[in-house]
């Protein structure tokens, strides 16, 4: 009688948990995969009947021309995030790592771009960022520089929403290896100034290695972070011009809902490859993590 109390008790605080998880993960997965299989038009979105077409979404999608650049706007945007957020915030993680004076509060001044609601460091940038009245442009003029159109041109508005996206990650990246560097025992530190090991070698064999699991951590939670981004796309560039800046993530939005005839099934179908490459990385994370532990 005692074990069945302990295992509804048990049950009793999963329950909320479970009904969470399928209430807000497992029903709209199962949705999005039901629309992604279905000829859904805006009629038999709302009232319902809407012709099973198996994968001819899919079919419709990968066929597409814009498939093939979003699909390399996606790991264009998704690579230079993640090498660019990792690199600068290892490299503040270890400077901060030092304690000292004003250290805490500084930290705490770039945890600023990471707070700030999307919309409003997406407007910003796009401010920043503009052709005619933007003080990127002015300061380059000030160099002598010619007018850049950051976000109108094809050849840079990919760059520059990578940029808003970066300076958005760092924060994160930042606190995560900072907390990380903090756990490395101070005795690893002393046994390697006793062995004569310079600045840079103390880092490249000891704190980097130790680092590693702790890294590895950091780069998949920002690897599915950004491959969903959307709103600082969508707020600075609309995925343009000419979808020169058009991922996944953007073209997805924009079958099912940014068009006066929305294509629910298709941009289902896009949500559905971009969930799947977020558990590819999963998998190949948790694989390489069972590969490192000891036997």
């Amino acid at each position: 009688m005692l074990a069945l109390r302990r295992q509804l008790v048990g049950w009793a605080f999963l329950l909320p948990l479970v009904g969470y998880l399928l209430l807000c993960y497992a029903y709209p997965l199962l949705t999005n995969l039901d629309l992604s299989i279905r000829d859904y038009t805006v009629r038999s979105f709302v009232s319902g009947g809407a012709p099973l077409i198996g994968l001819g979404n899919y079919a419709t999608v990968l066929a597409d021309p814009t498939f093939g650049t979003a699909l390399l706007n996606t790991a264009v945007f998704t690579v230079a995030s993640l090498a660019f957020q990792f690199g600068v915030g290892l490299a503040l993680a270890v400077f901060f790592a030092r304690n000292f004076r004003l250290s805490v509060t500084l930290r705490a001044l770039f945890l600023v771009p990471w707070l700030l609601p999307l919309i409003v460091s997406a407007s910003t940038w796009a401010w920043m960022l503009n052709s005619e009245a933007g003080v990127v442009n002015a300061v380059l003029a000030v160099f002598g520089v010619d007018k850049v159109n950051w976000l109108t041109s094809p050849d840079w508005s990919l760059v520059s929403v990578t940029i808003a996206n970066i300076w958005i990650g760092i924060p994160f990246n930042l606190v995560v290896l900072y907390s990380g560097l903090r756990n490395i025992p101070a005795e690893v530190y002393e046994a390697s100034a006793l062995d004569g090991a310079g600045g840079w070698q103390t880092f490249r064999h000891v704190t980097f290695p130790m680092l590693r699991p702790v890294s590895a951590v950091t780069l998949l939670l920002g690897l599915i972070y950004t491959l969903k981004v959307f709103d600082i796309i969508w707020i600075m560039t609309r995925g343009g011009p000419a979808g020169s800046s058009t991922t996944l993530a953007t073209w997805s939005y924009e079958l099912g809902f940014g068009t006066m005839l929305p294509r629910f099934g298709p941009g289902a179908a896009v949500g559905n490859v971009l969930i799947l490459l977020a558990v590819v990385a999963g998998l190949l994370y948790v694989r390489l993590q069972r590969r490192q532990e000891p036997a």
